[in-house]
């Protein structure tokens, strides 16, 4: 028998790319709180209001790097 949680953790991982988490679970590996935590639905809306840039960190920060060359 399983049930749906109930409580999330809004998460980003080392790229600065979010996901959401059941408070319930511990993290996985490579996963950091991003301070955010309620229903599903207010997390995913926290997501959509403050990840405005989805590309990973790595390749903004190659972009940026070959701007600066330019």
């Amino acid at each position: 028998m399983s049930f749906a949680a109930k409580e999330f953790n809004v998460v980003t991982n080392h790229e600065q790319q979010y996901s959401i988490w059941p408070t319930s679970k511990d993290l996985p590996l490579g996963w950091s709180l991003a301070g955010f935590s309620g229903s599903k639905e207010d997390c995913l809306t926290h997501i959509d209001e403050n990840w405005t840039d989805m590309r990973p960190l790595s390749l903004r920060e190659r972009m940026a790097e070959q701007m600066a060359n330019a």
